[in-house]
């Protein structure tokens, strides 16, 4: 049993079903042998998008992904990535290849320092050094990735570690006898190399016992739910922000619903937690959040960080009481100092919390309020969407891929613009839909995102939002799912700019210098590859387009729609800092 098979093995205890990667000599034996043990390897066009898509099967199964990239430039493409992941919170493992370990430092093929590299984007960087770290090293790395704050982890793995130990003597042994039959310097070299061999073999993987390591997640007191629980009682004003935190457990989703309707306090949803209450829940509410947290007399944040989304705490009212409960210690606190601070899972508290309301104040005009601001700002928006614009207006587009849209959709964001104006206007359909960057604001997620969460939900259309700046960092990934048979329905809000920074740059620079694309034929890029690819420039197009686009790609053809789109104010002044 190669190392190889051995990573495979612990892959599959682990109930990894996919692997994603960017072929490389290093890396060679562990695709193969994950292949054979019946996980899926999917290898695609460049190592960022391989990380993607194991970030976006960690968020929808709350199980780590796994991404397998090369040495040297793989592990470098990957670091955007892994940046994002860690910003975002993501449980995942990426297993990078590395140099000979007799050969580290001396000029090898690929040969960098990959854990300094790395260590600022990831939790931890191992690096297995012989035959005896291999279970210990993974089961180690699948429990850390997935403990306190979750994040990506780095498995640093030697080539000479992951081939067989008969080709590796091999490959030593026959550099030794030739150079043991000069000086004694060679001879040297010769009982050197033999001895270097058996170290890193010291360990026979078929012994190897796979004793998994439970994650270790914080716990919420019997005191802290209470406490908030005698407080959401007594407030006549609440409101709750839950960020994705609150959904790291797929298992836990209908509880938690459950929870949330028992507190009846209204709910702003960020993140991953996008959907968790399907469309048209009566707490649900998605627009001026700004304005509620600004009146509220109590404010909840559940796995959210007062970060620039809230203003740096600043959006919260300064008589309001907050209550923060967050898997981070930092994060409980950051820019503002909550009345009740609770380091635990936000599900798990929430659940708690639940279970201590006793009674509550009469909320129905302060609904009511919430409510007829939400009618008010849809009813806006639909005007908006009625003015005409050069092509289409990127808002009556959104409409009608939310009416087109079906309820067991997933909806993966990447863009600035046309995505940002998605967000208020396309619906997720329920809990775990909704994929975007996270609070990195990265772009280039999609194709990856949008492979992994195909792969996890076959049987969901997953719509790909794409702004025509962000198709550019992975439109040839539908060579990957043209190739592996993966049909997602990509939409391109193509308004030939990168709108979100032109409108404030062109305003206050008086210069859009870098910002300006063309109405390109991304369309005929994805025929290229043998997908199914649609351009609309007309209104009346758009349903019939988006309705064939849905029905061709569950015939198993991934689509693209080359959505020729205008340019509005509705986000003007929108720029974050």
């Amino acid at each position: 049993m190669n190392g190889g098979a051995v990573i495979a093995r612990t892959l599959n205890d682990h109930g990894v079903r996919h692997v994603f990667t960017l072929i490389g000599g290093h890396i060679s034996p562990i695709l193969t042998e994950s292949k054979k043990s019946g996980i899926r390897v999917v290898d695609v066009r460049q190592e960022a998008d391989a990380v993607f898509a194991a970030d976006s099967v960690s968020r929808l199964t709350g199980s780590p992904g796994v991404a397998v990239v090369t040495a040297g430039p793989g592990i470098a493409n990957s670091i955007t990535a892994l940046v994002n992941a860690k910003m975002a919170q993501s449980p995942l493992i990426v297993i990078a290849g590395a140099s000979p370990t007799v050969l580290r430092g001396r000029g090898a093929l690929q040969d960098i320092d990959q854990p300094s590299l790395a260590r600022h984007a990831v939790k931890a960087v191992f690096s297995i050094k012989s035959s005896c770290d291999f279970v210990r090293v993974l089961e180690s790395a699948f429990a850390l990735a997935q403990s306190g704050v979750p994040g990506p982890v780095l498995v640093e793995c030697p080539i000479d570690l992951v081939y067989d130990e008969q080709l590796v003597r091999k490959w030593y042994l026959d550099k030794g006898a030739a150079a043991g039959a000069g000086t004694f310097m060679d001879r040297m070299v010769s009982w050197y190399l033999r001895r270097h061999v058996d170290r890193m073999y010291a360990c026979d993987p078929d012994t190897m016992e796979h004793g998994r390591i439970a994650p270790s997640v914080p716990e919420p007191d019997g005191r802290g739910p209470a406490r908030a629980a005698a407080m959401i009682s007594r407030a006549e004003r609440p409101v709750m922000v839950l960020g994705s935190q609150a959904v790291l457990d797929p298992g836990k989703m209908d509880v938690l619903l459950q929870s949330i309707g028992a507190m009846g306090v209204p709910v702003y949803l960020a993140g991953m937690a996008r959907g968790l209450l399907g469309i048209g829940h009566p707490l649900q509410f998605r627009h001026r959040r700004d304005s509620a947290l600004a009146e509220a007399d109590l404010v909840v944040l559940a796995g959210m960080p007062c970060d620039f989304r809230l203003d740096y705490g600043r959006a919260i009212g300064a008589k309001a009481v907050v209550v923060s409960v967050n898997r981070s210690k930092r994060d409980l606190t950051l820019n503002r100092r909550p009345a009740l601070a609770v380091n635990a899972d936000p599900a798990e508290f929430l659940v708690a919390c639940s279970a201590s309301i006793v009674g509550a104040p009469n909320r129905r005009e302060w609904i009511g309020t919430l409510r007829t601001r939400e009618r008010q700002r849809e009813d806006q928006i639909r005007k908006l969407a009625e003015q005409r614009t050069e092509y289409i207006n990127p808002l009556l587009l959104l409409e009608k891929i939310d009416r087109v849209m079906g309820d067991k959709s997933v909806i993966v964001a990447d863009g600035g613009d046309f995505v940002a104006s998605a967000s208020y206007i396309v619906r997720p359909r329920g809990p775990l839909s909704w994929l975007d960057p996270g609070v990195l604001g990265t772009l280039g997620v999609g194709a990856g995102f949008a492979i992994g969460a195909k792969l996890c939900r076959p049987g969901a259309d997953v719509w790909l939002l794409w702004g025509d700046g962000a198709a550019g960092f992975s439109l040839i990934e539908f060579d990957t799912m043209v190739r592996h048979g993966i049909p997602v329905i990509a939409v391109i809000g193509n308004d030939a700019g990168w709108t979100q920074i032109a409108r404030d740059q062109v305003e206050f620079l008086g210069d859009d210098v870098a910002t300006a694309l063309r109405y390109s034929n991304y369309h005929e890029v994805a025929q290229a590859f043998d997908a199914k690819g649609f351009v609309v420039n007309n209104e009346n197009e758009i349903e019939p387009v988006l309705r064939q686009a849905v029905e061709v790609s569950r015939r198993g053809t991934p689509v693209l729609v080359n959505a020729l789109i205008g340019k509005t104010d509705f986000r003007k002044g929108s720029i974050s800092m």
